[in-house]
């Protein structure tokens, strides 16, 4: 009975996915409602693995309108969550701190791909929840956006070395300021 179960509920989350209908109807089982109409368009914020091309177009299956590199000011970039395997990798997280910002790569999307980056961080339920946030793209310009955020652990663990090099690569990747570069490369890994 537990086999049939893992093997229907991906089968379920990529059928959801694909129907609006039955998504929305998935979010008010949950306690929560997606607004908006599917090609309505939003901006995200990726600071995590979503920074890399092959994940975010490749993995995850979204063409993003438009991308630009940004920031967000009163955030720290934490690795504060539990990860696969436990205890071996930490994904990446946000935490409030008003000296403090992150960069990362700013997306213009529909709502319907925004509902299926939602299936991968565990929206609505069990894992991230949306932050509605301020960014500010490289040119100083000041968008709306949307980010995931949970409350993770007190102590940080480590990022895998898969894991932070999608963060590296991406980084590079979308033009970010050369000291988060640097920060993001003395980040220790997980052994």
């Amino acid at each position: 009975m537990r086999q049939t179960v893992r093997i229907f509920r991906p089968k379920l989350r990529r059928l959801m996915m694909r129907s609006w209908f039955l998504s929305r109807c998935y979010y008010r089982y949950r306690g929560a409602r997606p607004c908006g109409r599917p090609r309505q368009e939003v901006w995200y914020f990726a600071y995590g693995a979503n920074m890399d091309d092959g994940t975010f177009r490749i993995r995850r299956g979204i063409q993003a309108l438009e991308c630009r590199s940004g920031r967000i000011k009163g955030y720290r970039l934490r690795f504060n969550l539990d990860g696969r395997p436990r205890g071996k990798a930490a994904p990446a997280n946000l935490h409030p701190d008003p000296l403090a910002e992150v960069w990362g790569v700013l997306y213009r999307i529909s709502r319907r791909d925004l509902l299926r980056l939602d299936s991968t961080k565990g929206v609505p339920g069990r894992g991230y929840r949306h932050a509605e946030i301020e960014a500010e793209d490289r040119n100083g310009r000041v968008v709306q956006a949307v980010t995931y955020m949970v409350k993770g652990n007190e102590v940080d663990g480590k990022p895998s070395l898969r894991y932070i090099t999608l963060l590296r690569d991406g980084a590079r990747a979308h033009g970010l300021p050369e000291p988060y570069i640097r920060f993001l490369d003395d980040v220790e890994h997980a052994q």
